[in-house]
């Protein structure tokens, strides 16, 4: 009886310690809103409960995100707004200027003395720091030029992405979010180092510059099985096929962190892209 007692303590200890050493998780999404213009004014009494901000606080509690990255949000220079749950961060271009991307991140405010939200960033590129148990992590918001962007536009947004990502020591995490406008296919055979056996679509020259560029890079959706609709998150208007164009990337030897990835359709704030999440120990 003795014996039996002392081995359900050590069981249950070390059980106990496997549970402690579990790394916390966070929930990442990535979301791609179409203006965020709507609402916002200078003087706060003025911002009624209908301006987007406070929308996309409802959805992305809804869903229990902590961390998500918005694009093609359209706001002018760079800021912070506070809502009820999250803190929202931009950068774009002036006030005086035509505004056609912007990016953004949206912060749970229970989060906001873990992060430092970076500097030198542009209306395409925004990084975030987060300072975890396990050491720093840095986040990046991304907004990639479209497949019908001139090569000069998508040469001077991949050089700037590398340079951010070379500017990351390679020991700390790396994750890339955001509407990165490629499709990658689903030829796992070609790119065993970027790409799981549960990718979709083929392959567009976005999406072949993207995993040329960044090999050492992963894409998270392309590592779960889920549903088919779980997998997509924009179909296109004209011939009414699904796509994944908004993805979550991470460093290869990272990607046994991440425990999920999937896209939420019934999240809506006016766009027809769906946010994307994964959830990933840090």
């Amino acid at each position: 009886m003795g014996i039996r007692k002392c081995l359900n303590s050590r069981l249950q200890l070390s059980h106990q310690e496997t549970k402690q050493r579990k790394k916390p998780a966070l929930k990442l999404g990535c979301w791609n809103v179409q203006i965020m213009m709507t609402g916002l004014s200078e003087n706060f009494p003025d911002i009624s409960d209908s301006r987007k901000t406070a929308i996309i606080n409802d959805k992305l509690r809804r869903v229990h995100v902590d961390i998500a990255t918005l694009g093609e949000t359209r706001l002018a220079d760079s800021g912070t707004l506070k809502e009820k749950d999250y803190t929202f961060y931009w950068e774009g271009k002036g006030s005086d200027e035509p505004r056609e991307h912007g990016v953004n991140f949206a912060v749970r405010n229970n989060l906001l003395n873990m992060v430092k939200p970076g500097s030198n960033g542009t209306e395409r590129l925004l990084t975030l720091h987060v300072n975890t148990t396990e050491g720093p992590v840095t986040l990046v918001s991304v907004f990639a030029p479209t497949l019908s962007s001139t090569p000069d536009t998508k040469d001077e947004f991949y050089k700037k992405l590398a340079s951010i990502i070379a500017s990351v020591p390679s020991k700390e995490q790396l994750v890339l979010l955001g509407d990165i406008n490629a499709r990658v296919g689903a030829d796992h055979d070609s790119w065993p180092s970027c790409l799981g056996q549960f990718s979709v679509g083929k392959m567009n020259e976005n999406g072949q510059r993207l995993l040329c560029s960044y090999h050492e890079l992963c894409i998270a959706s392309s590592y779960f099985r889920t549903k088919p609709q779980h997998k997509v998150s924009w179909r296109h208007p004209r011939s009414k096929h699904w796509h994944q164009l908004d993805l979550i990337l991470v460093r290869h030897a990272a990607i046994k962190n991440v425990l999920h990835t999937r896209s939420y359709h019934s999240a809506d704030c006016d766009t027809d892209h769906s946010l994307v999440c994964c959830k990933i120990r840090l």
